[in-house]
């Protein structure tokens, strides 16, 4: 560890050195012809032999600029301000740095200046930021997020989610068109690199121009990407293929086509050497993108959430298999500019071959189990989104959608369980959950005083899992009254969950000044559920034996409605904006079940308070505090219990009530163009007042659980930081986040206090030369700190990472990455060391439209995966088996 720490300070030092051999610093004052300072005017310097951009930069907000070019070299210093005459001045750099103040004259706005100020690096016009990707890629990018982790400001993270000054950008567009409207996922990893000329950044988006004055917009980022002139108006895309040794192969063309009128994209992937395109996880995040302009908080938590079988998850999307088919069409349709039709198609299939041994130490009873499971997942994924917006003008807009989420999931699991008895357990799971959601939104512009806005949702869904499990032991002896003269315990249980729900919204915005105006709104939400249960055992002559009692059969109703009005107030004093506001709420929530009704009714008023101190234009601090009444959907109300693994059964408590919850958050973003930094920090805290809690009775490595309300509060508080600066080439980074949770729950019927402190910590440097190799050398250090009840447990994880392409040769490009891993606890009893290299070579000539590559991954070889978990309950530690080496053959044609 101590070599590698020294390997990369002398990496660092190099580039430091390289990145600053020979330049000299040009600066100065840009100014009008008054003597006035202009903020964020465009700086650059040209050489005119080869017609590349050596430096650039945009003043600060005191009229500043400071670029670094070569020395003895002759340029063209081009300066650009909107509204104003562009100037070329010639300048000849010696080997000591130029002071050059610059004045710029007005004109009016001609299409040859917008051309020019187009044409460099970056611009910033309002809450747009454009940046010119020729700018910063050196011809090794592949997809788009290649190029957007080279632009200042961007990144995207693990996940190949796309996040803008610590933002989750949750709309891309392309020329305007979204493209898999509520995911950025799919635009990072498969638009073409070389299509790409612009990336506009639109801080501050809403999809209503009516609503941008009178909300809160400044959570709210897109992406509009601009191709170049040849992929306008024409096909294009890539088709590539590939095999490997032991039957891998991988397929993956797609396709574009973009005009004024209408354009489609189609994705296809197929492979079998573990990459994944699309996962379960990815459809659980996917939004659909933004919902309604209005979407304030309202002061209601209420989640009509999943009934899903808790199915395997990938450990870092890697497992001892993978087969995945993937398939999406996104389309749009603009038959005038009145009317736009767009959507999209989304089919996933993955297989997947998981094995897993595993130690489990209940805290409780101090039983432990080993056991080793073998896993085999199929999981078939589908979305269908359809839209249309109709603007016939500037005061009326009517958007609609129909959401459709579909999967297939199948899981047969084998699990050798040894605790105090040895048990072989076989496992099966199977669910078809459907959700269709319709949003109709009008929006409506009487006069510049009075706008209003109608919002509805209406949301079906449809779940049905089946669980079944076969054991040898007779598993919960008091509450389960199995038959066992039968040769196993071959249990089945059946759910069916149907949910009905509307959220219907209506706000009045009256504008009482240039920068004021009060919002009055009117909503409710309404929801029906119903909830069917039974547990059986299935029989050696393959014939079921039903159980009457009510503790193991549910046919559970559950209705709620909230009615509310809310009041909210928006004014903008110098550099702050006030937005207070309170909503009044009468809550109505009636379960059904075992003959009988509980009601609860409750009226209640909670505040919210949102202010915005803007100390810059790219600079803000901003204060959210919120008063939310949580409640429960069906499944924590049914009383019958319910499977939820082979040793673990749930049942609802009918009494629940709501819960309270108090949210604060400060925030901190600063985008400063002039020294190309960026920072962004967050402090939240939240306490759980009535909090929902979990009672878990105990015995052996048996677990039965129900959920309580309790007067023990609880409390969450998280921080987090990121850094980003770019000193010419070089680029430098840094985020930090803690997160830190009280938590109180009852085990065996007595309270049990939890906390949990977990720190993470990344840092890293790269380059981003266009004529030279580059890399980026970084650490991450995560520390997992963990007391239940006394339990005391903590775990450290070291990991630093390398990012390497180089282009040479006139057509060659290398790619590499390397992330190492030293896990360990703090008394070394759980230690282990591994790392993953993946590689790939390219070949692909100037004027050719073919490519061939040779792609590596896991080369060196790792088998395994260690993992520890920890809750109220036991802590885990586990083996994860993952695919070996694969090297794969590939070839690409440019279409």
């Amino acid at each position: 560890m101590k070599n590698y720490k020294f390997g990369i300070c002398a990496i660092l030092m190099v580039l430091g050195c390289y990145a600053q051999a020979q330049k000299v610093r040009v600066s100065g004052i840009v100014k009008d012809s008054l003597g006035n300072p202009l903020e964020v005017a465009n700086v650059v310097a040209q050489n005119p032999e080869t017609q590349k951009l050596d430096g650039f930069g945009i003043t600060n907000p005191e009229g500043f600029y400071k670029i670094n070019v070569k020395a003895n070299t002759k340029y063209v210093l081009k300066v650009s301000y909107l509204g104003f005459k562009a100037r070329e001045i010639p300048l000849n750099t010696e080997e000591r740095d130029i002071t050059l103040d610059i004045t710029l004259f007005e004109q009016p706005e001609s299409l040859e200046e917008v051309e020019v100020v187009y044409e460099i690096p970056i611009t910033i016009q309002g809450d747009t930021i454009v940046y010119n990707t020729n700018s910063f890629v050196s011809g090794t990018e592949k997809k788009l997020a290649d190029v957007l982790e080279k632009l200042p400001g961007i990144e995207v993270n693990d996940d190949g989610e796309i996040e803008v000054e610590g933002k989750q950008v949750t709309k891309v567009m392309v020329e305007g068109e979204d493209f898999f409207d509520g995911d950025s996922k799919l635009a990072s990893k498969n638009i073409p690199a070389n299509a790409l000329d612009k990336v506009e950044v639109l801080r501050n988006y809403s999809e209503v121009s009516q609503l941008r004055g009178v909300t809160n917009n400044q959570d709210n980022v897109a992406l509009n990407i601009k191709l170049k002139e040849g992929k306008k108006k024409f096909w294009f895309g890539e088709i590539t293929g590939g095999s490997g040794a032991d039957g891998r192969y991988v397929a993956h063309p797609k396709l574009f086509y973009y005009s004024p009128e209408y354009s489609i994209n189609i994705l296809t992937d197929l492979n079998n050497i573990g990459d994944l395109p699309y996962t379960a996880r990815d459809l659980r995040n996917f939004t659909g993108g933004l919902r309604g302009a209005t979407r304030q908080n309202n002061g209601t938590l209420f989640n009509t959430g999943s009934t899903n079988l808790g199915l395997s998850t990938l450990q870092n999307n890697r497992a001892k298999e993978i087969t995945s088919r993937f398939g999406a069409l996104n389309f749009s349709y603009k038959p005038s500019e009145a009317w736009r039709f767009s959507g999209f198609g989304i089919y996933s299939y993955n297989n997947s071959l998981m094995e897993t041994n595993a130690t489990r130490t209940f805290i409780t009873s101090n039983q432990q189990e080993a056991t080793v499971t073998g896993t085999d997942q199929v999981s078939q994924l589908g979305l269908i989104k359809f839209e249309t917006h109709f603007n016939p003008s500037a005061n009326l807009q009517w958007n609609y959608d129909t959401f459709i989420k579909l999967s297939d999931e199948e899981e047969a699991v084998n699990v050798l369980s040894v605790a105090d008895v040895t048990d072989n357990i076989e496992e099966n799971k199977r669910q078809k959950p459907t959700n269709i959601t319709q949003n109709s939104n009008l929006y409506y512009t009487l006069n510049k005083d009075h706008i209003f806005a109608l919002e509805l949702q209406l949301v079906h869904t449809d779940e049905d899992p089946f669980y079944n499990a076969i054991r040898e032991e007779q598993p919960f002896l008091n509450i389960i009254p199995f038959d066992d003269t039968q040769s196993n315990f071959n249990i089945g249980q059946e759910q069916r969950v149907l949910t009905n729900r509307l959220d219907a919204k209506l706000d009045y915005f009256w504008v009482t000044g240039p920068k004021s105006n009060l919002n009055f709104t009117l909503g409710t939400i309404w929801s029906s559920q119903n909830f069917n249960s039974s547990i059986f055992q299935i029989l050696d002559n393959q014939s079921s034996l039903g159980f009457a009692e009510d503790e193991l059969n549910n046919r559970v109703g559950y209705d709620f409605s909230d009615t509310f009005l809310g009041v909210h107030y928006k004014i903008i004093a110098g550099k702050f904006t006030f937005n207070p506001g309170f909503a009044m709420h009468n809550y109505t929530a009636t379960n059904s079940q075992l003959g009988t009704e509980v009601r609860d009714e409750l009226f209640n008023i909670v505040p919210n308070v949102f202010v915005n101190l803007q100390l810059k234009q790219s600079e803000s601090i901003r204060l959210n505090y919120s008063v939310r009444r949580n409640f429960s959907d069906i499944n924590r109300f049914a009383q019958g219990y319910v499977f939820s693994n082979y040793n673990s059964l749930y049942q609802g408590n009918r009494d629940l009530e709501s819960a309270l919850y108090h949210d604060v958050s400060v925030n901190f973003f600063s985008f400063n163009m002039f020294d190309q930094q960026n920072i962004f920090a967050n402090a939240a805290y939240s306490k759980r007042i009535d909090a929902f809690k979990s009672s878990t009775d105990i015995g052996g490595i048996n677990q039965a659980n129900t959920t309580i309300n309790s007067n023990l509060e609880d409390e969450t508080f998280s921080v987090s930081g990121n850094f980003q600066r770019t000193f010419g080439k070089i680029k430098v980074s840094t985020r930090a986040s803690l997160n830190y949770s009280n938590t109180n729950n009852i085990v065996n019927d007595a309270p049990r206090n939890s906390t949990s402190l977990a720190q993470n910590y990344t840092a890293s440097v790269g380059s981003s030369f266009v004529d030279a190799p580059n890399l980026e050398l970084g650490y991450r250090y995560t520390i997992n700190d963990y007391n239940n009840g006394g339990t005391e447990s903590t775990f450290f994880t070291d990991r630093p990472f390398a990012r390497f392409d180089m282009a040479f040769w006139k057509g060659f490009i290398l790619l590499a990455d390397y992330d190492f891993y030293f896990y360990r606890d703090q008394l070394r009893t759980v230690e282990n060391k591994f790392g993953f290299l993946n590689a790939s070579l390219s070949y692909q000539k100037s004027d050719s439209k073919w490519e061939y590559s040779v792609n590596a991954t896991n080369l060196t070889n790792n088998q395994v995966l260690n993992r520890d978990t920890f809750n109220d309950l036991f802590f885990r530690t586990s083996s994860y088996v993952v695919q070996p080496r694969y090297i794969v053959l590939k070839v690409k044609y440019d279409l």
